[in-house]
């Protein structure tokens, strides 16, 4: 059950997603050999989910692939291969044995672990890393539908117990006071800073109907100040919560990706500014920026997993079935 070494054959990289699974089959020095992606059957149950995962390595596998690493929505524990936590974006997701249930269908051995901390892996080693190297110490925040993340110490991705480090949502936050979280708390930073929690926040305070994100981010673009509001509102949630992980980390890089931030300049600079307030003076210098993986940077780092992570083993092992 140890990690693969490095050895020059393709792995296939599986990114399991709420609405979509992308599967690569990686080269050992991370070029991308063949792609393919369908819907996810979120609504199916996991034995479905597990049958597409299943699909999409069959679709990119060759005789040469030696493992299957999976960068997975929910809370993953790597070791023991399962998921111990997860929303109902993907239905009876939490409780799978994804990792034995993917080598049975597979026959390859298999890796696994958040997605994005599978993401944020790419931004220390791999074409992705630029100056990052074994000693940085970084915070990565996906904001979106959720509010996911990913925090390596000297170069080391943290897991903690049953893989829970790194779910930055879920810290308190005083911009969510008494609103409920998707994990059945309240007052997590998810409430307010997440696509939905923005939108709702919005909704409460203008009384008028949003189904999205977009379409506050529109509204406030033509200048309707509940909108303007929310959003700042939200961006700042999410400065104030890394800056003060950064002072408690000593953090050098800190990495802000997802849909939400994608909504504009407005949302970056309160962001920025509320980071900014908050950091020591120590880390006035240092400023969010955006991931620097692309469209591949999922897979790439689930690719990854079969190098650092426990693999699990079929009972029997050859192509996938």
């Amino acid at each position: 059950m140890t990690a693969r070494e490095p050895g020059g054959a393709p792995v296939i990289g599986l990114d399991l997603g709420g609405t979509k699974i992308a599967a690569a089959l990686v080269a050992d020095d991370g070029t991308v050999l063949a792609r393919h992606s369908l819907p996810t059957p979120a609504t199916a149950g996991a034995e479905a989910v597990l049958d597409a995962l299943a699909r999409e390595a069959r679709a990119v596998w060759a005789p040469a692939a030696t493992a299957i690493g999976v960068a997975a929505a929910g809370v993953i524990d790597p070791a023991g291969g399962t998921v111990t936590s997860a929303t109902d974006t993907i239905r009876g997701w939490a409780g799978t044995a994804l990792a034995a249930g993917l080598a049975a269908r597979t026959g390859l051995p298999v890796a696994c672990d958040n997605d994005v901390r599978a993401a944020a892996a790419t931004e220390l080693s791999g074409p992705y890393a630029g100056g990052n190297g074994p000693g940085t110490t970084m915070i990565y925040a996906a904001v979106g539908t959720g509010v996911g993340g990913a925090i390596a110490v000297d170069g080391r991705m943290l897991h903690g117990a049953a893989g829970i480090a790194g779910h930055l949502g879920h810290l308190p936050s005083p911009e969510a006071e008494g609103l409920p979280c998707t994990c059945g708390a309240t007052g997590h930073l998810e409430a307010i800073a997440a696509g939905p929690g923005i939108t709702a926040h919005y909704t409460r305070m203008s009384g008028l109907p949003a189904d999205r994100l977009e379409q506050v981010a529109a509204r406030a673009a033509e200048g309707e100040p509940h909108a303007t509001a929310a959003i700042v509102l939200g961006a700042r949630a999410v400065g104030r919560a890394l800056g003060g992980l950064a002072n408690a980390l000593g953090a050098d890089r800190v990495v802000v990706g997802g849909g939400v931030p994608r909504i504009g300049a407005r949302y970056l600079d309160a962001l920025n500014a509320a980071f900014t307030a908050e950091v020591m003076p120590p880390l006035r210098k240092l400023r969010p920026v955006p991931p620097r993986g692309g469209a591949d940077a999922a897979v790439l780092g689930a690719a990854a997993l079969t190098r650092t992570l426990t693999l699990h083993h079929p009972h029997t092992t050859g192509a996938p079935r």
